[in-house]
């Protein structure tokens, strides 16, 4: 029989140095020939084993430290037969110990495995629901605290106006009267603020993840297919964007502006967002000298600034038109959609594009139609196939002038360089775009009536919801099309889209609709998102909005790190908005 005991004695030296999302893993062999041990993360679609560790004979141990953050699938092989002995699939926890016991089995000729817990693992979510709980009660006491503050002053107002005497004459009244009157003719159209509550709401998850999001693997982006929350966070800033261009367009309309002037501002406004991606974000200090064999060329303004380019176009070329609510066309309902068919026309040619190059452009030893992350996946079929066509078509442009860490690249072992700001993507970040676009244009048609807004909102986020199940499958990779971020692939469009519009509803409804809530703290990165989304970017790495961590054997100090700094940009977005500072391009 296994001795346990030894097994522990032989975990304590290297465990001590596990760090989070780590789990050490021990092997004591009794059987009389060498093993060797396997792994396969269940998240890598259809990877090869990978050797873990190598366990010799004669009651000798190996011990290895292991990822927690998925499930491991392990297998041992034996060299001298050349067959599996046993197997299994597992999720560890981190900073576990785990003993396996490879021996002979009484009943069979075939070895079995006894798995025994040595150490038992930390909680790794205690430090989210901690920090989940007192920004709960912060959240709380500032809303009981701003209660308390109103009333008081409610009440000394109610005290003002009852007991001071009448001063002045009727015809006083009537002149203040007028002036009243005058004031109301002169205030400006109020803001959607559930709008900037969205972008800002958008920019903070964006400075969190960006900051490392604690850690954990759902605040990152996936490795290949499947959907987390870092992946949501671009595709509503590009409906936003949508959005904002129709509300922005039909103010500058209703103003005389003409089509030369808004095509000097659209491209005014591409060329320093494309500026600012590709000479500042996509390059700091801490690379080193600047040189042009590294230079990354894509990236997320530029794709941003395109796909706003291409947005307003859209909207400069086929303007408003404004219709009574009283007309009796037949296609009265559908308004917001016949009224704009050429911009759906070209949208509707720009995804068929999408779709012919994506799975009929031959790739060179590539299978056509390939939507995989190559490396070791699918086999190790195709290992220099990453993003199929999409990954080609960038590799012929640029070369090696693109993301040099895609997040394939650790679990899939790719060696291909892939962005996934690429060109074929920002084909669908235009789709994605024009959702957000026909969200503006139901809140301009239905102005004033706000249940057939949100009945819209829901109808398309229902629609989009059932495209995205469709295509998916309602599986992470079995779907015809499956949601992936790093390809923008038309199931992930349809599936953020769905988000897009129940988030922007909900806002709408208890925001602008109801009130109940004035959107702080998100509103105030909202109205300031291109200095505060370039403000992370380029100081993120310094203090105080992040430092050299000591304590990494668990989430504590990461999650800290990252809410503190995801704080501080909120508090400068507070101070800007009180110093009425709003930068603009």
């Amino acid at each position: 029989m296994c001795d346990v005991q030894k097994a522990v004695n032989h975990q304590t030296v290297p465990g001590a140095s596990l760090k989070m999302d780590q789990a050490l893993l021990a092997f004591h062999n009794e059987l009389t020939e060498e093993v060797q041990v396997f792994y396969t993360s269940d998240y890598c679609y259809k990877c090869l084993y990978q050797r873990l560790v190598t366990v010799k004979p004669n009651n000798c141990n190996a011990s290895v430290v292991i990822s927690t953050k998925f499930t491991l699938t392990m297998q041992v092989e034996s060299q001298m037969r050349n067959e599996s002995l046993c197997r299994w699939s597992q999720t560890y926890g981190e900073g576990g110990h785990y003993f396996v016991c490879i021996q002979r089995s009484e009943d069979t000729s075939k070895p079995n495995c006894i798995h025994t817990v040595t150490k038992r693992a930390s909680n790794a979510n205690l430090p989210l629901l901690v920090s989940a709980l007192l920004l709960a009660i912060i959240t709380l006491l500032f809303n009981v605290a701003l209660y308390i503050y109103r009333r008081r002053c409610t009440s000394n107002f109610i005290k003002t106006i009852c007991c001071q005497s009448p001063q002045h004459s009727v015809d006083n009244a009537e002149s203040h009267a007028g002036e009243a009157d005058q004031e109301t003719t002169k205030v400006k159209p109020t803001r959607l603020h559930s709008l900037d509550t969205f972008r800002g709401f958008s920019l903070t998850v964006m400075v969190f993840v960006n900051y490392g999001g604690g850690g954990y693997w759902f605040f990152q982006h996936a490795p290949w297919n499947g959907l987390t929350v870092a992946g949501l966070v671009m595709p509503w800033f590009v409906f936003i964007i949508g959005t904002s261009v129709v509300l922005a367009f039909r103010s500058m309309q209703r103003k005389g502006v003409s089509h030369l002037q808004l095509l000097r501002k659209i491209t005014w406004r591409t060329i320093v967002l494309l500026l600012l991606g590709f000479c500042f974000l996509n390059y700091s200090p801490r690379d080193g000298p600047l040189s042009w064999s590294w230079l990354r060329i894509p990236g997320v303004l530029q794709r941003l600034a395109f796909t706003y380019f291409v947005l307003s176009l859209l909207q400069t070329l086929w303007r408003q038109r404004e219709i009574p609510l009283t007309s009796t066309h037949w296609w009265s309902q559908v308004q917001d959609l016949v009224v704009y068919w050429p911009q759906w026309l070209i949208i509707i040619l720009l995804e068929t594009l999408w779709l012919c190059i994506t799975l009929l452009m031959p790739v060179p030893n590539c299978p056509t139609g390939y939507l995989g992350a190559g490396g070791i996946g699918d086999n190790g079929l195709y290992p220099n196939c990453t993003g199929g066509a999409a990954g080609y078509i960038d590799r012929v442009m640029f070369g090696d002038n693109m993301y040099r860490y895609p997040t394939c690249k650790e679990m899939y072992q790719t060696t291909q360089p892939f962005d996934p700001e690429g060109i074929l993507g920002t084909i669908n970040s235009i789709v994605m775009g024009f959702l957000g676009m026909q969200a503006g244009k139901i809140i301009i048609f239905y102005k004033g009536r706000n249940v057939h807004i949100l009945c819209r909102f829901l109808m398309w986020a229902v629609l989009l919801g059932i495209s995205a199940a469709i295509l998916s499958k309602c599986t992470r990779d079995g779907g015809f099309i499956p949601v992936n971020k790093n390809l923008w692939s038309l199931s992930y469009v349809t599936c953020t889209g769905c988000f897009s519009f129940l988030l922007l509803g909900a806002m709408f409804f208890v925001i602008d609709i109801k009130g109940w809530w004035g959107g702080q703290p998100f509103i105030y990165p909202g109205m300031n998102s291109i200095f505060v989304y370039v403000g992370h970017s380029l100081l993120g790495f310094y203090f105080p909005f992040s430092w050299e961590m000591h304590f990494q054997q668990s989430h504590w100090e990461w999650l800290f790190q990252s809410l503190w700094g995801t704080s501080l940009w909120l508090l400068v977005a507070f101070f800007l908005y009180r110093k009425k500072f709003f930068l603009k391009i």
